[in-house]
């Protein structure tokens, strides 16, 4: 029973609970009645358990203590051994010490019995060095031709040899020159070839890329004085190869990375080499390669696309080239692009704004040629003013208006395009110009810009439009093309306004000319809103004239006072000025936009509510009259509810209540 509950406890996790449940459990199967309740049963199992489990708790007890003094036993002998080993490892660290005491002992008498030697080695050294200098010297004092010693002659020994003919030649320097001129000549003459020998090794080693080899040369030729022609000759070599095709760009940048890592580990002086290397690049080949592409000007747009697109990739290359140059060469490779191209940038502005001005000229050309129209000087605004005067006093038209048929002679397209081409140049003269020249070229540019397509192109057309609006108070209703004509006017100056924004501004802000772009920019805007305004008011006018003449002749006397009963309904006179003003408002708030709409509506529908008004002034009523009048002003409420107006919603409403009172008898007034 014990090793069963054992088993119990050593479950995870215990629960006390559960453990009585099963042993109640385990007590009533034992019963052979086993549905009934046998507390005395259960007491006793419970008495017995008890019992069982003091008696485990007993055996456990005993058992840990036991445990327990195994443990402080076998702790005893772990100290004792480590004890021990700190003994032994302390006598290991006193013999260490003593050999590390005898060993440098040892090292400084080598160290000194070294020096000796070396003091006694040094001397001969270099005696049997100067004896073999002697010797090479002798056979160059010695008159007539120079016989060919052995480290001469081979080629295996050519490091020798040049460490032997340097040292002779800088002996040679000291040598008075009367008596040994011929000998000095002759060590200059071998002194040449052993350096020509060196190059010629140099290149051969550059060739099949064998860096220790071009290592080892290049550090003898550096004792030499035609050290620079080494260098030379490995730029030279480097650079014999075409770059990548027919665009050079492209293979510069992966070179110089290739050169770099070969330069750094080949030459001593790595950053002059390579700043040497980058300035052949740039003196060289990208000065021949701008000349080429830069050499034909007849098409000056294509020159200047080159131009930019050249500088731009040359400044980039700069940028990427910066990482190889030494510090002190900061400002090398931008003093360089200049030298590239300066004789270009110095007449860049000058061919700038002629190009844009030829490609702006010819956008005009193209666009009104293909309306099939001949530009006329715009001097008919005092004339028309004459014929609105003489119409006006003497009620006749002494004139046809001309209305294009409809052309507005605006085009999107058209200012698109002459943007397009301003933004380039302007792109162009960001990068083109320098720094004090960028803020008069940009406003030269912005100003040819505004003269082709503000002056000679929209207000142009304004002024067309202005005298294509009919005169007010004509029979027939008027064909109004003015709205079209604002509505393009808007997109051009929103267009034209972007454009400023992201090209012109960054280019002269903080500059004194900001403020005499401003003042240019505010004066053409304010011509260009006043020609608008007139327009839109002629426009206006031409249509309430209309609705004015048209009920004076159109609207009955008895379609206020009938002599006998009649339908309540609308005059044909009102539902005629209705259906003629319902397209008129769609296109106002079509071609219109922003707080411009809402004041052109509101003065729309006021002047419209003063004609009306006057005119029923005029009329006489009676009751079924006056029934009339209110289905006429309600469809004229209904009309202009599209003008979404508070102001003519309250004129209308107002009116209306008045026409309310007709039918109110006199004397209850």
């Amino acid at each position: 029973m014990l090793s069963q509950y054992m088993e119990e406890f050593e479950q995870e996790p215990f629960e006390v609970g559960e453990f009585i449940e099963r042993l109640t459990w385990r007590t009533n199967n034992e019963l052979q009645n086993s549905e009934d309740f046998h507390p005395v049963a259960l007491h006793d199992t419970f008495i017995q358990t008890i019992k069982d489990l003091k008696i485990l708790q007993e055996k456990q007890q005993s058992k840990c203590e036991r445990l327990e003094e195994s443990l402080r036993q076998e702790k005893e002998s772990h100290t004792k051994k480590i004890a021990k080993l700190q003994e032994r490892h302390q006598t290991a660290i006193d013999v260490f010490g003593q050999l590390d005491e005898k060993i440098n002992s040892v090292a400084g008498k080598i160290m000194h019995l070294g020096e000796q030697l070396e003091n006694v080695n040094t001397p001969r050294s270099r005696s049997v060095e100067a004896q073999k200098l002697l010797n090479f010297m002798s056979e160059f004092l010695a008159a007539g031709p120079v016989i060919v010693n052995d480290i001469f002659a081979d080629a295996a020994r050519l490091s020798e040899a040049a460490d032997v003919i340097q040292k002779l030649y800088a002996i040679s320097q000291d040598l008075p020159p009367g008596n040994f001129a011929e000998s000095k000549r002759k060590i200059e003459k071998k002194y040449d070839e052993v350096e020509r020998r060196l190059i010629e090794e140099f290149a051969t080693a550059q060739k099949s890329e064998d860096i220790e080899r071009m290592k080892t040369l290049a550090q003898i030729l550096s004792q030499f004085k035609g050290y620079t022609q080494c260098v030379d000759a490995y730029i030279e070599q480097s650079q014999m190869q075409p770059y990548s095709g027919k665009d050079i760009f492209i293979g510069i940048v992966p070179l110089c990375k290739h050169h770099y890592e070969i330069i750094q580990k080949v030459f001593a002086n790595p950053q002059q080499v390579m700043s040497k290397f980058i300035l052949n690049i740039y003196q060289l080949k990208l000065h021949q390669y701008a000349m080429t592409k830069l050499e034909d000007k007849k098409d000056e747009e294509k020159y200047l696309r080159t131009l930019y697109e050249l500088y731009s990739r040359t400044l980039k290359l700069s940028t990427d080239l910066q990482i190889y140059m030494s510090t002190i060469d900061d400002d090398l490779l931008q003093k360089l692009t200049q030298q590239i191209f300066i004789k270009h940038l110095a007449g860049y502005a000058e061919k700038e704004t002629k190009c844009l001005t030829a490609k702006c000229s010819t956008e005009l050309e193209k666009f009104y040629a293909s309306k099939k129209h001949q530009k006329t000087a715009t001097t008919k605004g005092f004339r028309r003013n004459m014929e609105v005067l003489i119409a006006t006093r003497a009620n006749i038209n002494i004139a046809a208006i001309e209305d294009y048929g409809g052309e507005t002679f605006l085009s999107e397209e058209l200012a698109i395009n002459m943007l397009q081409e301003a933004k380039a140049s302007l792109k162009r003269c960001r990068l083109l110009s320098n720094e004090t020249e960028l803020p008069g070229n940009a406003i030269k540019l912005n100003d040819i810009l505004l003269r082709f397509l503000m002056h000679e192109h929209v207000d142009y057309a304004l002024e067309l439009g202005l005298q294509a609006v009919p005169l007010a108070e004509g029979r027939v209703f008027p064909q109004l093309y003015f709205f079209d004509v604002v509505q393009k006017t808007n997109i051009i100056v929103h267009l034209l306004d972007k454009l400023c924004r992201t090209s012109v501004i960054p280019c002269v802000s903080n500059t004194p000319k900001y403020s005499d772009y401003v003042f240019k920019k505010r004066i053409l805007m304010e011509q260009i809103e006043t020609k608008l305004d007139q327009g839109l008011d002629r426009s206006i006018s031409a249509v309430i004239g209309w609705v004015k003449v048209y009920l004076q002749y159109e609207q009955k006397k008895t379609d206020y006072k009938p002599e006998t009963d009649v339908d309540t309904i609308s005059s044909a006179a009102c539902l005629q000025v209705v259906q003629n003003l319902q397209p008129v408002i769609v296109q106002i708030k079509k071609c219109v936009d922003g707080e411009n709409l809402q004041n052109v509506l509101t003065e729309f529908g006021t002047r419209l509510h003063r004609v009306i008004y006057d005119h029923l002034q005029t009329m006489q009523f009676n009751t079924a009259g006056a029934m009339c009048a209110i289905c006429d002003v309600n469809e004229y409420r209904k009309c202009i509810r599209e003008l979404d107006s508070p102001l003519v919603t309250q004129l209308f409403d107002i009116l209306h209540a008045l026409c309310n009172l007709l039918l109110v008898k006199p004397q209850n007034l």
